[in-house]
């Protein structure tokens, strides 16, 4: 009796314990572990993190370290840190979290504008992206992939298209440029190609034009007018004379992009320079900058006409007087030259 007594409460005492420790075990596990106000958290993990790495991160986060810790271990997680950007909701237990953390790598937007050279580019990115501004830039122009499009750095430009993309945050620097390059080649699909036929270009030569549209007018709602006026005169065969393109050899030639030029001079038209339109014919051999998605539809959908020249307005900033002959073009520019004089922009 007094035996089957001892083994009884031995029996008790084994349940308590197995009942405690599976309590434990199940609150490690399975209570909730969050500690921010915030409906999500997002947390952006380094490639080659570890799992220390990740705790210093997510520390502010969660109510107990040390039973996350032992949830990340228990799981393998520690030995298989992922990167990427991860979002962790409010009330997530220490197993929810680790799951997350291992396999709901969620995508980013990535947005840039028109950047005037892959410098820029590679800058704007960096600022929403792991990989920073060298290693992309160092993609962009590396020789090998240059070589493979046979194109130049500043013929590369025309991949770029500015728009809003979706990417992964730890996404390299090749992986971009490729994602980049990619885009362009569906973004000229069967119907914009055929436009660009239409008005007898390619569509290299429709992003280097819209490049010139795009510096030569901030406004939109102009720019088909504008791309119109460039068509006319490739069509008969005139240059182009856009001041844009004289400006861009003037800061190619002195490696310098980023005094601004405000004021083309009359001896600036003589620069020896395949982008000099006032001295070569034709569309410009590279972008002078990154046109965006305005632009080229600009150029794709001009309008029709028959200006073959513009010249600000002094009297409705920001738009341009439009001509027909060069005698009306004359009168428009040198209200635009007097204008320049009494603001004293000599450069």
């Amino acid at each position: 009796m007094y035996i089957k007594k001892i083994l009884i409460a031995a029996s008790v005492v084994g349940l308590l314990v197995l009942g405690g420790v599976s309590i434990y075990i199940y609150n490690v596990i399975f209570s909730p572990n969050t500690a921010f106000e915030s409906e999500t958290q997002s947390l952006y993990i380094s490639t080659g993190s570890t799992l220390q790495d990740v705790v210093n991160q997510i520390h502010p986060y969660i109510q107990d370290t040390d039973d996350f810790i032992t949830v990340a271990k228990k799981k393998g997680y520690a030995s298989n840190v992922k990167s990427g950007h991860f979002v962790i909701k409010k009330g997530m237990n220490n197993n929810e979290i680790i799951n997350t953390l291992r396999s709901r790598n969620i995508p980013i937007k990535v947005s840039f504008n028109n950047q005037h050279r892959l410098e820029n580019l590679a800058g704007r990115v960096a600022e929403q992206v792991e990989a920073d501004s060298l290693e992309l830039l160092s993609a962009m122009v590396s020789p090998s992939f240059l070589d493979s499009l046979e194109v130049s750095a500043l013929e590369s430009l025309k991949y770029y298209i500015p728009n809003t993309y979706e990417f992964y945050w730890d996404t390299s620097g090749k992986e971009f440029r490729d994602r980049m390059v990619r885009y362009y080649h569906e973004f000229w699909n069967e119907s914009r190609r055929k436009k660009a036929e239409k008005a007898n270009l390619s569509p290299f030569e429709v992003m280097s034009l819209a490049a010139i549209v795009q510096k030569e007018t901030a406004k939109v709602e102009e720019r088909p007018r504008v791309a119109g006026v460039y068509l006319n005169r490739l069509k008969r065969g005139i240059k182009l004379q856009a001041d844009p393109t004289v400006i861009f050899a003037i800061q190619n030639q002195n490696q310098d992009f980023e005094t601004p030029i405000k004021r083309v001079l009359y001896k600036d038209l003589e620069l020896d320079s395949p982008y000099n339109t006032y001295k070569y014919k034709g569309v410009p051999p590279g972008l002078i900058a990154m046109p965006d998605l305005s632009s080229i539809k600009a150029v794709l959908n001009a309008e029709s006409h028959d200006y073959l020249y513009f010249a600000a307005d002094v009297e409705n900033p920001g738009y341009h007087k439009f001509a027909k002959t060069l005698a009306q073009h004359n009168r428009n520019a040198r209200a635009y030259q007097n204008w320049v004089n009494k603001q004293k922009i000599y450069r």
